[in-house]
């Protein structure tokens, strides 16, 4: 029986390799999770680097509010 297209989502979601910038924790750092692929990517660019900046700047932000999620704009188009 084939999945259905939300299951098939979520495989691909559970398979990515998923990290912070840096490779520590975001409880150390106060930085963003999203997978390995979308941070080189963003990492790859100075437009990248500077989303990725405000998205961590954002993300300390609601951390020291004491907020567990943060919209920090890095998935964007994603329902959740």
């Amino acid at each position: 029986m084939p999945l259905k297209k939300s299951q098939r989502s979520l495989k691909k979601w559970t398979g990515e390799k998923w990290t912070t910038s840096s490779g520590k924790k975001s409880s150390e750092t106060g930085e963003v999770y999203a997978p390995k692929a979308q941070i080189k990517r963003l990492k790859s660019t100075s437009k990248g680097r500077s989303k990725l900046a405000a998205a961590n700047r954002k993300k300390r932000q609601a951390t020291a509010k004491g907020k567990q999620h943060a919209r920090h704009g890095l998935h964007k188009g994603k329902k959740r």
